[in-house]
């Protein structure tokens, strides 16, 4: 056989590599800052980025080591020159599920804050930061936790997304975050404290059993801001005719804040919804067709005088007012919307035929000056750079979401809050409420409470406290400014230093 040419003989094999992709790690950057409250400076340390969180893998009874599954962004302040040993820690996040901690961290508790307006006076594009002076910090060290896939926390390669999107899954990684960082900073001496909002209230009373029973780490305090412990009390399925009688007096304080209630105080309106919200609407909507036809006349009458509502339309929807439905039709005849998380805000609704709004205008009227002022806060101040977007609010996130653990009951945290405060009676509870929260209903919270299977001595660890505003109150700059002071002496009060 002829040699082969140059041209046909085979080109050498290149050498084969295997990478090996590096082990993620801790991405903390640290900043030094002042603030002045109450013509004191503070100064504080801020610290941005993201912490490896691993889990041990073990095969066949034996362990394989620690496997990052994912990354976790936090954002902390400690007050400098201060006894950490006895300074309180206050662990914030907020909902969604599928929400970052940005409205709890730029609205409400952090050292800088947006700003957004409210309603009537809402601030332009490109918007703004500012000092916070009413900020949590001067009472409280703080670190705001962004659960996987929102914020710029992400599961690391080989990492599944499913272990942390539901109930079981985010309680057990978001209470190893706070094991960690109390852990690392040496501060399980210290008063420490949850603060969540919206279903961040249902993840902080799951996280007050799983961190007394894992860990052993008992709480001082959580703060509960637009409070969901039990998602049968809001959610208008077939079957469940609870939501309908709990969400009345929203309807109520919505339609007064309208008009629609001409001049009578909101304190009566609001007292008139709550009585029949107890007493006569449960009974007719439990009579189903047994309820006679003057007693659903009387209902219909009152239902609609109290929200607002067409006799006609209470009547075709059978007493039963679903909330979305609610917000697209109070103002159907002045061709607007009201929004859901804020009743007070309103939009043009373009086709004044449709059941379901639209748009949402109590988000979409401020999330352009939350997106803003944090993307820039968090390289130009914080001086943490990364080129993941963001993420406010994760839809995938919601949508993905697994109860699998409340399979055939509601999901509730009930008996978890109920368990852990009277395994650690010293544990006290604040929750707050908007009386314009159509997502939350304070009275649907209020309910919750009064179920707590805790002794009546338990009962006087909770405080309340109601502000003329919706489910991110702090919008409302004289609700913000109040609640800055309420969440300032809970904290100090249930530091019991």
């Amino acid at each position: 056989m002829a040699d082969k040419t140059p041209e046909e003989a085979p080109e050498p094999k290149a050498a084969e590599t295997t990478e090996i992709a590096a082990e993620p790690t801790d991405d903390i950057v640290t900043t030094q800052h002042t603030l002045t409250v109450k013509r004191k400076k503070l100064a504080y340390t801020a610290k941005a980025g993201r912490i490896v969180l691993r889990k041990e893998i073990v095969k066949d009874g034996k362990s394989e080591g620690f496997k990052a599954k994912a990354e976790v962004f936090l954002t902390s302040y400690t007050l400098d020159d201060a006894d950490p040993g006895s300074r309180p820690v206050t662990f914030a996040f907020n909902g969604g599920p599928g929400s970052s901690s940005i409205w709890l961290h730029m609205g409400l508790m952090g050292p800088r804050r947006v700003l957004s307006g409210d309603v009537d006076d809402l601030v332009p594009p490109p918007y703004g930061l500012a000092d916070n002076p009413e900020t949590l910090l001067a009472h409280s060290d703080l670190v705001f936790i962004d659960p996987v896939s929102t914020g710029y926390s992400r599961a690391s390669d080989g990492g599944e997304t499913k272990d942390f999107h539901g109930f079981k899954g985010d309680i057990e990684s978001v209470g190893e975050i706070i094991r960690l960082w109390v852990s690392r900073h040496e501060r399980w001496l210290s008063p420490k404290f949850l603060a969540g909002e919206s279903y961040g209230t249902l993840r902080a009373a799951g996280l007050a059993a799983h961190l007394q029973d894992r860990h052993g780490l008992y709480l001082n305090g959580l703060l509960l801001i637009s409070s969901v412990l039990d998602l049968g009390t809001l959610q208008f399925t077939e079957g469940n005719d609870l939501p309908y009688s709990l969400y009345v007096p929203t309807y109520a304080a919505i339609a007064h804040y309208h008009g629609l209630h001409g001049e009578r105080p909101l304190d009566d309106v609001l007292a008139d919804a709550e009585d029949f919200a107890a007493k006569d609407l449960p009974w007719a909507l439990a009579r189903g067709a047994r309820l006679s036809t003057q007693d659903r006349t009387e209902a219909v009458a009152t239902l609609a005088s109290l929200t607002g509502l067409s006799e006609s339309y209470v009547d075709r929807v059978n007493l039963r007012i679903e909330h979305v439905r609610f917000f697209t039709e109070l103002l159907r005849d002045r061709g607007l919307t009201v929004g859901r998380m804020d009743g007070r805000f309103t939009t043009w609704e373009p086709d004044g035929g449709r059941e379901r709004m639209s748009d949402d205008p109590s988000i979409s009227r401020v999330v352009g000056a939350y997106a803003a002022a944090f993307n820039h806060y968090v390289r130009a101040e914080l001086g943490y750079a990364n080129d993941l977007p963001y993420e406010l609010i994760s839809e995938d996130t919601f949508k993905a979401w697994s109860y699998a653990d409340f399979e055939g009951r509601s999901v509730s945290v009930v008996d978890s809050l109920s368990a852990a405060m009277r395994a650690n009676p010293h544990l006290r509870v604040h929750v707050a409420f908007g009386h314009y929260d159509g997502a939350t209903a304070y009275y649907a919270a209020e309910h919750v409470l009064a179920h707590l299977q805790i002794p009546e001595e338990l009962r006087e660890n909770i405080d309340t406290a109601y502000y003329p505003a919706g489910h991110m109150m702090y919008v409302h700059e004289p609700t913000r400014v109040q609640q800055s002071k309420d969440l300032a002496k809970f904290v100090k009060k249930a530091s019991n230093r």
